[in-house]
């Protein structure tokens, strides 16, 4: 028989066999926001599968439009056999999540079956905003925000973390043909994609590794304030999940342009201290190699 209870828990358990870093911040939410947040994540990890796994471009795209469909025939009213898209709906239902958000991240991840490579940072900002910052957005509604402001420093938020995602995976990425640095940086840094393929890391990835650190580190500064927006149960988690990503930029960072050769793997005392700290103090700066 199904029941909500059902569906909660196959989104829980997604989460858990995912191996996510989100995992622990999520577990400190009160348990409505908590299966909320997780049937969120279910959804986009459900969506991300689709591509990563695909080894067939046109049947990935099926999959994926088959899943949205899913989606907005259950939005509408109608039955599905979706245990994540009846969690998902029952979400956006208890917390108001606008549904465009939704449909923005499978925006984001059909992405990845259209595009191998971004020319602008421009282009790859409209990216993360999709597959980052719309479910930061989705999030936000779940956990609860006292201002309009939480808008822009949600997606500040999202360009932040996926830009430590695309730093960090560099070397996953391009194993399955994706660059997502911009073409436009590799030219102001005297590189191009085929040393990169080519494992040909000189000096210019030194001045390529410092560009975007920067732009990352920028979109934290931007983040920053989303603490004093969100309910006290957000700010809890929102605390965790910053000190994470921070953590991991802070990882990547100190392997430079080795960033290009293999993939960072900060270790989970390393995540669960900076989570722990930033819980306690604040998303205040502190140095990036500190």
């Amino acid at each position: 028989m199904r029941t909500l209870a059902a569906d909660h828990a196959a989104c829980a358990d997604l989460l858990a066999r995912s191996g996510s870093s989100f995992g622990l911040p999520i577990r400190m939410l009160p348990a409505e926001k908590r299966r909320g947040t997780t049937a969120l994540y279910a959804f986009c990890r459900r969506a991300d599968d689709i591509v990563d796994d695909a080894t067939d471009v046109p049947a990935a795209r099926a999959a994926l439009d088959a899943f949205e469909v899913s989606l907005e025939s259950a939005v509408a009213g109608a039955a599905t056999d979706d245990p994540v898209i009846r969690a998902l709906v029952d979400t956006v239902r208890r917390f108001a999540v606008p549904v465009v958000h939704l449909r923005d991240i499978l925006d984001g991840v059909r992405m990845d079956l259209d595009r191998r490579t971004y020319e602008t940072f421009a282009d790859v900002e409209q990216y993360c905003r999709r597959v980052a910052g719309a479910v930061g957005l989705a999030a936000i509604h779940i956990w609860g925000f006292r201002t309009a402001d939480a808008i822009p420093a949600s997606h500040a938020c999202g360009l932040a973390f996926q830009l430590t995602n695309i730093l960090r995976d560099i070397p996953e990425d391009l194993a399955r043909g994706r660059i997502y640095v911009p073409l436009e940086d590799f030219a102001a840094c005297g590189c191009g994609i085929d040393d990169l393929r080519a494992g040909r890391i000189g000096r210019e990835f030194d001045r390529l590794a410092a560009l975007n650190l920067a732009r990352a580190e920028r979109a934290y500064d931007e983040a920053r304030p989303l603490d004093r927006m969100l309910s006290t149960d957000g700010r809890v988690v929102f605390r965790a999940m910053f000190g994470v990503y921070r953590a991991m930029l802070g990882a990547v960072a100190r392997a430079g342009s080795g960033m290009f050769t293999s993939r960072v793997r900060p270790s989970r005392p390393l995540l669960l201290g900076s989570a722990v700290a930033t819980m306690l103090t604040g998303t205040r700066r502190h140095r990036l190699f500190g």
